[in-house]
């Protein structure tokens, strides 16, 4: 079973980032732009490089890319917890873009609030470096597989 209280990570940062670089290099595909800053107990932060390849029509940073980082920095900080399960999926996401963010790094927070056997919901808050000021918030739901690898 696994734990919901604040217990360290099963895996170190180090074997997390090495974890997601081997299972998903396609994630650093065109030069690597995001980077796992740290796991914690039932959390971790990420932080997006402001690349060309990730702003807009407008001088913004894409919806799209926001919502990749959200996605990975959820993903990594439940993979800290539960281990190297690769088959763990999104089954769902929402998305609240709040402020324009000007281009530019972008850091995503991760709390997950629940983490069960079978599903992990947490919430991400992706701001500016050196701002407190949300320019995105998600929460997202994951199906962690019963048979883990």
């Amino acid at each position: 079973m696994l734990q919901t209280g604040m217990s360290a990570p099963i895996l170190t940062l180090a074997e997390t980032k090495d974890f997601l670089d081997r299972e998903f290099p396609q994630m650093q595909a065109g030069g690597r732009a995001f980077h796992l800053e740290a796991v914690g107990p039932l959390s971790a932060r990420m932080r997006m490089e402001g690349q060309e390849r990730f702003l807009r029509p407008g001088g913004t940073v894409s919806g799209p890319a926001m919502m990749a980082l959200a996605d990975y920095v959820l993903y990594a900080a439940i993979l800290a917890q539960i281990g190297p399960v690769a088959l763990a999926v999104t089954t769902s996401l929402t998305f609240n873009f709040l402020r324009k963010p000007t281009p530019g790094d972008l850091l995503a927070e991760c709390r997950l609030l629940k983490l069960g056997r079978r599903l992990a919901v947490g919430e991400v808050g992706i701001t500016a470096p050196g701002s407190d000021d949300l320019v995105c918030h998600a929460t997202g739901t994951y199906a962690i597989p019963s048979e883990r690898s």
